[in-house]
């Protein structure tokens, strides 16, 4: 008999009955019936329950063990009694039967308990994230994420793409983020960076001739942590292919997440539908218009629908002299609402200030919006008319504040333009475009919870095409880079020659689900010279560009082929296919929000003689509460 177990903890069934094992693993939880004592013993695989009567040698030992003990036990296995199976566990119709029992570790007293679903502090957590780990959530989450990249890598294989690693210590490059330095011992003052992204590399992977590349790419940023990304490092699928269009891109990359997401699709123990591909296709214009984000989520079927024209120069003198300033008002439909009490839209009104806008104003549509559609498509209401004013009624298309102060030909407008029926109310927000785009946005999923509007159980892809290439900063007046500074201006060099920066669009795309980005993309900028005038609008003089850049321009003086790719998240893949409302759920050793390793005590000060020897001297901010001197 092997030392240490003939089965794993979730293999046993009823056929083994009668049958000698052994099995080892932690020991989850013990239940003591006076007569007998049960102990669920736990490995990787599963759980068996096990047994020791009164009497038994080995009793008082298992006694006296902590929970997440090591233990090696040898028994019988023989069938549970009548009404003792356990239908939801792979081993519930059998028990094993203690002889022998040898501890292989003793466990302390737990700082956080396992067994169970009690809530911890996530700094308790993260500092016992081995212990976490063995709790059943965390497990299957981390054996999720496994499973999610073999899928990855088995279709992207299938696709035709070639793995490739590309280098960890490398130079700065400006992806957005800050980066992580590595000092260089051999080269005194000199520094490595850890890559934000393989951008470079993959691009060269092109250059060389290998075609379709992808990687499970680690990536590091200096950044703040977020819901959906952790601090410091994370994980995407790194993929570039060579003579390719954008639709080429999409083509390749929308069978591998559709596949994998299909496949996991019943992970959470409700089947989820997954949008077939092709994947709907979003100009960012558009996207920012219709859902105030570039991150639409699709679950929500309201759209926002700009009806500025329709306050212009209205009675409604807020928004009137918002369009004569050259702002916009966004209409944010909210189906089915004219019925909810005042309470409601007062809620509403009450966020948007919490969020930092003036309010929303809104409009509620009552059944004579139909009656007046009607009457203005020449239908003959004389009749209804007079049924109206011989019991005394009143029929109104609308009510509300802003409803008071405009005729009835712009309520149809507007309601006309939103797609309202009666019964539908309409929310507004109004002032400076972008400022309109962010509180419409946030509105427009506020009101789709509240409403219940949101589809369920689905995941919802799409693609946000035609970026815009530059924008400008607001601080500073400077064109910048919107997007990645490696893309190709749609226009090549006659767009960057003769159009006005800011409208000039890029061959820029992300792809999108349930409202979470996965991956910005583009076809690259594969030509020296639209490259260095592309970084010169920027404010990036041709020297700089040479100077940082120079193995990659120098590698597209050689012959480079056209080429694009993009990179989706395997952290935020997991996150969504898991149900979770944080990445760090899916990641095997997270950092906090401060990104600190609890666990490992990192990041940690360095000894002297270990600065002395990489010729660093630290310059650090004054510790708060000291005095000078």
């Amino acid at each position: 008999m092997h030392a240490y177990r003939t089965h794993h903890c979730g293999a046993l069934r009823a056929s083994d009955a009668g049958s000698p094992a052994r099995l080892s693993g932690w020991v989850h939880r013990k239940r003591d019936h006076g007569s007998l004592l049960f102990i669920d013993l736990r490995d990787h695989y599963g759980m068996t329950q096990c047994v020791v009567a009164q009497g038994s040698p080995v009793l008082k030992l298992l006694e006296e063990l902590r929970p997440e003990s090591v233990i090696t036990v040898t028994g019988d296995v023989v069938p549970r009694e009548a009404g003792t199976v356990n239908a939801k566990l792979p081993t519930g119709a059998i028990e094993l039967r203690v002889r022998d029992v040898e501890v292989q570790s003793s466990a302390e007293v737990l700082p956080i308990q396992v067994a169970g679903d009690a809530e911890f502090p996530e700094e308790l957590r993260l500092r016992y994230r081995f212990l976490d780990l063995r709790r059943e959530r965390q497990h299957r989450n981390l054996m999720l994420r496994s499973q999610v990249i073999s899928s990855i890598r088995r279709r992207m294989i299938d696709q035709g793409f070639t793995e490739f690693q590309t280098p960890i210590l490398t130079a700065s490059s400006p992806e957005g983020a800050r980066d992580f330095l590595v000092p260089a011992r051999l080269h005194p003052g000199k520094f490595y960076a850890l890559p934000q992204a393989p951008q470079q590399f993959k691009q060269l992977c092109m250059v060389a001739g290998f075609d379709r590349y992808f990687q499970i790419a680690p990536c590091f940023r200096d950044e703040a942590s977020r819901a959906d990304r952790s601090p410091g490092e994370f994980y995407q699928l790194d993929f570039e292919m060579s003579f390719v269009t954008q639709e080429d891109v999409f083509a390749a990359i929308e069978p591998v997440l559709a596949g994998v997401f299909e496949e996991f699709a019943d992970w959470s123990g409700t089947k989820r539908a997954v949008t077939p591909a092709p994947f709907p296709r979003i100009p960012y214009q558009q996207a920012m218009l219709e859902y105030g984000s570039d991150k639409p989520d699709l679950r929500n079927p309201i759209k926002i629908t700009d009806v500025s024209a329709h306050f212009a120069g209205g009675g409604f003198g807020l928004f009137a002299k918002v369009t004569a300033s050259g702002g916009v008002v966004r209409a944010i439909p909210a189906p089915g609402a004219a019925g909810r009490p005042r309470s409601f839209f007062d809620g509403l009104n009450d966020w948007a200030k919490v969020e930092g806008a003036g309010g929303l104003g809104y409009i509620r549509y009552d059944e004579g919006l139909a009656f007046e559609r009607r009457m203005r498509a020449g239908e003959n209401v004389d009749g209804e008319i007079s049924k109206l004013a011989d019991s005394g009624g009143q029929m109104t298309i609308a009510s509300g504040p802003i409803a008071n102060h405009l005729d009835a030909e712009r309520l149809v407008a507007i309601a006309d333009a939103c797609g309202l029926v009666p019964g539908d109310a309409v929310f507004f927000a109004a002032g400076k475009e972008a400022d309109v785009n962010k509180i419409a946005g946030r509105a427009r999923t506020r009101i789709g919870e509240q409403l219940g509007l949101i589809e369920e159980n689905a995941f919802r892809f799409c693609w946000v095409t035609d970026f815009p290439m530059y924008e400008r900063n607001e601080d500073t007046g400077q064109i910048e880079f919107s997007h990645n500074p490696f893309s190709m201006p749609q226009g090549g060099l006659e767009a960057l020659n003769s159009m006005d920066p800011l409208d000039i669009k890029a061959f820029q795309y992300d792809i999108v689900c349930n409202g979470i980005e996965l991956s910005s993309g583009a076809i690259r900028n594969h030509r020296p010279d639209i490259m260095i005038r592309a970084f010169e609008i920027a404010g990036y003089p041709a020297e700089e560009v040479e100077h940082r850049f120079g193995g990659m321009l120098n590698a597209f003086r050689y012959g480079a082929p056209p080429h694009g790719g993009s990179a989706p998240g395997i952290d935020r893949i997991v996150m969504l296919i898991a149900d979770e409302p944080a990445i760090r759920e899916v990641i095997l050793f997270p950092m906090n929000q401060q990104a600190e390793d609890l666990m490992m005590g990192a990041p940690a000060r360095v000894p002297p003689e270990r600065l002395k020897e990489l010729h660093i001297k630290l310059d650090l901010p004054p510790v708060k509460g000291s005095k000078p001197g």
